[in-house]
């Protein structure tokens, strides 16, 4: 057979395959199940959630404007574990102003882990400045269990004037933090280092500018993720989920100026939220909103 006639043949049934694959990839996006619900009036503003590296099964999750200085621990069922207050800013009535997202990863000593809780929203655009809180991964002494634990504040500052974001991000293979702004047609990602000392004030590296489409406000991006192994990337708005897998070598803000995939979401009343397992093989979402569900995505 020449190899016209044997092109002709098996062009058409790698097609048929490559859509058999795609289909079961969206089939297996669309295993997304409710594992429990967030429990507790404390529990209403959802704006974060993270995976614990200290703590299997555990994951942070916090509220946002409204609320004061501290986060939570919680199963993936939604039963509170920990609450956790920290001493935040004097200016601040309650410690702290808009709380926007949570992240977990590597910092000054290599043999601990770290929570980044970003107080970085801001819906008019005129903050001179936010603050990232840097934590020691926190002990769980029993149920329900209060402490009160010390932060390191980041004060940060925009190149290019103030505006309003609700994504923090630790990349922990090239060692920064990243911001996602939340608003306007294009969103913007900036990073700082990891490498900071307490009460340090930096101004952030506008690194690019991503188009994901869509109409206001739906399009707005309210968190995103990466992976334990900084391999992979997450980003949600109030509609959709986009992923992207990273190349080695490749920079988290550049792999996101590639075209991502969409996974499928069950979308919420007020999604904010979003996490990976630490296995990076699944991620979690909650909405805002007493009592709501919490959900889990498988990827593979």
């Amino acid at each position: 057979m020449n190899w016209l006639k044997k092109k002709r043949i098996l062009l058409p049934s790698f097609i048929i395959l490559m859509l058999i694959a795609a289909y079961a990839q969206k089939i297996r996006h669309e295993k997304g199940t409710v594992t429990g619900y967030l429990t507790g009036n404390m529990l209403d503003e959802t704006s974060g959630i993270a995976a614990s590296a200290e703590h299997e099964g555990i994951y942070y999750i916090h509220n946002d404007s409204g609320d004061t200085s501290r986060f939570f621990a919680i199963t993936p069922e939604g039963k509170l574990k920990a609450t956790y207050y920290f001493k935040g800013e004097a200016t601040e009535k309650l410690g702290v102003n808009d709380c926007e997202d949570i992240a977990v990863g590597p910092g000054p000593d290599k043999s601990k882990s770290y929570v980044y809780l970003g107080d970085i929203g801001d819906n008019q655009a005129v903050r001179t400045h936010l603050v990232i809180y840097r934590f020691e991964e926190p002990p769980i002494s029993g149920p329900d269990s209060v402490k009160h634990i010390t932060a390191a504040p980041l004060y940060v500052k925009y190149p290019d004037g103030a505006k309003d974001a609700e994504t923090l991000m630790v990349d922990p293979v090239d060692q920064l933090l990243y911001i996602v702004s939340k608003r306007k047609n294009s969103v913007s990602i900036y990073t700082t280092p990891l490498n900071f000392k307490g009460n340090d004030t930096v101004t952030l590296t506008k690194r690019s500018t991503i188009h994901l489409g869509g109409i206001p406000p739906f399009k707005w991006v309210t968190a995103g993720d990466i992976s334990k192994d900084g391999t992979q990337i997450l980003l949600k708005n109030y509609k959709n989920v986009y992923y992207w897998k990273r190349t080695p070598g490749v920079p988290v803000w550049q792999a996101m100026t590639e075209k991502p995939a969409k996974l499928y979401y069950k979308q919420e009343k007020q999604g904010e939220a979003i996490g990976f397992t630490p296995d990076g093989k699944g991620y979690y979402t909650a909405s805002e909103g007493i009592g709501e569900p919490i959900y889990h995505y498988n990827l593979y």
